[in-house]
């Protein structure tokens, strides 16, 4: 399912059911409806199992059950707050998560669920049974398109992490795109400058604008708004030649900076903010910076620095947010891709992962341990 027929989804799922919500008459067509029209999946109900009976002591039934996910839901009418205790038919007093909590030690130990969901139609919450002392993830169904990244765990355990960051990485790729855009637009107006150089020129300068915006917000700089603060108060055009000063400053050692030189005892104080950052990827100084429009001033500062948020997305990304400041001419010259993190499990999977995970779970199941498998890419 594309990006844009799952935004138009989700508004209709929310519009259909902002003022619906009878626990037994509409709890299946909700969930199916999610899965397969939000979260696209083709047939949902060989996804979801309903009214699973667990023996307590007396027979009862789950709500919903998962199983590829190990993902139990509780649902409740929209007229039940998830806060309150609910009497149970053996007359004691639960709240929506404590039913669902005692269906799950009610279970064998390899089908107790990951994942509680409790929800009444107006709001879910989701219970990660890794962390059973954490709050739960709150999402009210008004503000389900804002947050859908974080139901995708329901239907592939494989992206409970990586998913958000998928989405991200598009906002972020669309965000490098306007800045590379209003570059090109800008260095139209100087003609005469050679082309490889400038689309070289363009390209570098994004790069290392992303890495200063994600090192911004993730913490690598000494404060977490010092490229905003830097940049907030320089006119336009002047942009350009404190980037390059700027670009001096990560490039040298703290050691080797000479507050007794006049380049860094009359800086703009916020630089002592910024630490050296090897690599070599601000080695190069022989970059055209153009004078900055307020447009672009804008989308750098107010678009991609103080309205979005950098630290969550992962590193490997970067990768397809530099492929996509490059046309598409240069990437074949230099025969320059990003590999996304789905192609690579593609040929590692079936290489060796697979039967790796068929092992572990096979342990599992003969030792009633559970092992948490955190990706490293």
């Amino acid at each position: 399912m594309d990006i844009s027929t799952r935004k138009r989804n989700v508004k209709e799922f929310i519009e259909e059911w902002k003022d619906r919500g009878r626990e037994k008459q509409d709890s299946q067509s909700f969930w199916l409806s999610l899965l397969r029209d939000v979260l696209g999946v083709e047939k949902p109900e060989e996804v979801i199992r309903f009214e699973e009976k667990v023996k307590l002591s007396h027979d009862s039934f789950i709500d919903a059950y998962i199983d590829q996910t190990h993902t139990m839901i509780e649902q409740k009418g929209a007229n039940k707050d998830l806060d309150k205790a609910i009497k149970q038919s053996d007359g004691s007093l639960l709240t929506p998560y404590q039913q669902a909590f005692r269906y799950s030690i009610a279970l064998p130990y390899s089908k107790r669920p990951r994942w509680i969901i409790t929800c009444n139609f107006k709001e879910f919450r989701v219970y990660d049974m890794e962390y059973p002392n954490s709050e739960p993830t709150r999402i009210e169904l008004k503000d389900l398109a804002e947050n859908l990244h974080s139901l995708n765990f329901l239907i592939d355990k494989s992206v409970i992490r990586i998913q958000k960051q998928q989405q991200l990485s598009v906002d972020a790729g669309k965000l490098v795109s306007k800045m590379y855009s209003e570059l090109l637009n800008i260095f139209s107006n100087y003609p005469d400058f050679d082309k490889e150089k400038v689309t070289h020129s363009i390209n570098e300068l994004c790069v290392r604008l992303v890495f200063c915006l994600y090192a911004e917000d993730s913490g690598l700089f000494d404060k977490t708004t010092a490229f905003y603060d830097y940049l907030k108060d320089v006119e336009p055009n002047k942009i350009g030649l404190k980037l390059k000063e700027l670009f001096k400053v990560l490039n040298t050692k703290r050691e080797d900076r000479n507050k007794n030189d006049a380049f860094w005892t009359a800086e703009h104080p916020t630089l002592d903010a910024f630490p050296y950052v090897n690599g070599g990827l601000f080695a190069n100084t022989d970059i055209i910076i153009p004078p900055f429009t307020a447009k672009l001033k804008d989308i750098l500062l107010n678009q991609a620095s103080r309205g979005f948020n950098w630290k969550d997305i992962s590193p490997t990304i970067f990768g397809a947010v530099f492929e996509s400041t490059l046309n598409p001419e240069t990437r074949r010259q230099k025969g320059m891709h990003y590999t996304s993190i789905e192609n690579i499990h593609k040929v590692i999977d079936p290489l060796f992962l697979d039967d790796l995970k068929a092992e572990l779970q096979q342990l599992q199941d003969k030792y009633k341990v559970r092992v948490v498998l955190v990706k490293s890419f």
